[in-house]
């Protein structure tokens, strides 16, 4: 699932267990204390990542970045991508109520997980397992966000510089399964931008941001 191991297998039981099945079995320990460090600790990977790989960017969008990686709907996607609700232990009530597919308790329990993986495997372990759960969930929010921010708003601008709206011009290479993408964007005649990604939304992203701020610093 992870493809981490554990020398303290108990960790990881105790991470799937939930409050309701540890009720009904005796008073079992249940997975919140490994929740509350895993929450620490993706916490700190999350913005360790954000931070160096958005050198430009604000704290506001910073913590906007981060605020939308580390929410529970994020957090159960990427639980139900490892099928992790197959192995949370519920009570019989939970499981009966869909438990199993419940936002908050794939949430919770992932970061128990990685809570666990914290104690068991130490820091850099846990680094290396967040990046590899999230690389791709954070390339998608921060390029959404890229989409906002700087796609949109070099389009005001070029209508209120120039009285004309960005074309963006696009080419791609390689085999069908593992394309790059190309974009320049043009206004007033002249190449103000360019980006490169793995989809034409992605470079096209990137050559937006690279002429508003262009333009920005031109005045």
């Amino acid at each position: 699932m992870l493809d981490v191991h554990l020398d303290e297998v108990s960790l990881l039981d105790q991470a799937l267990t939930h409050r309701s099945f540890a009720f009904e079995h005796g008073g079992l320990p249940t997975n919140e204390r490994l929740e509350f460090l895993g929450d620490a600790v993706l916490g700190l990977v999350v913005t360790d990542e954000i931070y160096n790989d958005h050198p430009d960017d604000q704290e506001g969008r910073l913590a906007k970045l981060r605020a939308a990686a580390v929410r529970s709907e994020t957090l159960a996607e990427i639980a139900r991508g490892l099928d992790l609700g197959g192995y949370v232990k519920l009570g019989r009530g939970e499981a009966a109520s869909g438990g199993a597919d419940k936002d908050s308790i794939l949430a919770d329990t992932l970061e128990a997980i990685l809570g666990a993986v914290y104690l068991d495997q130490g820091f850099a372990t846990a680094y290396d397992l967040v990046q590899r759960l999230f690389a791709e969930r954070l390339g998608e929010l921060a390029e959404s966000e890229a989409a906002l921010d700087y796609k949109t708003s070099l389009q005001e601008l070029s209508a209120a510089r120039f009285e004309m709206l960005p074309r963006y011009v696009v080419c791609d290479e390689g085999p069908d399964h593992a394309k790059t993408f190309t974009a320049e964007v043009h206004i007033d005649g002249q190449v103000l931008g360019r980006g490169a990604g793995r989809s034409k939304k992605q470079a096209e992203q990137r050559a937006a941001r690279q002429a508003h701020r262009a333009l920005v610093a031109d005045g």
